[in-house]
């Protein structure tokens, strides 16, 4: 299950974690103009871990989820 909502400066995804256990914790994908940062809550550490992404690692990581193994430079965008 996911939930989409859109903020003032920011799209919100949260993608939840459903079926048998042992389940993850939820993870929040943020989007802005500039990049997107995602989040999931660490509960060994008690923490939240956070990574930042650029717009071209995104598009990037979205090209490689459907390509087989290899190294590869996509085209710049224009």
């Amino acid at each position: 299950m996911f939930s989409i909502e859109h903020d003032f400066d920011a799209t919100v995804i949260t993608l939840v974690d459903e079926g048998p256990a042992p389940l993850q914790e939820d993870v929040i994908l943020q989007a802005f103009e500039e990049g997107v940062v995602i989040e999931q809550f660490d509960p060994r550490k008690d923490e939240v871990l956070r990574i930042t992404l650029s717009q071209a690692q995104l598009r990037e990581l979205a090209a490689a989820l459907n390509l087989p193994e290899g190294v590869y430079r996509l085209s710049p965008r224009k």
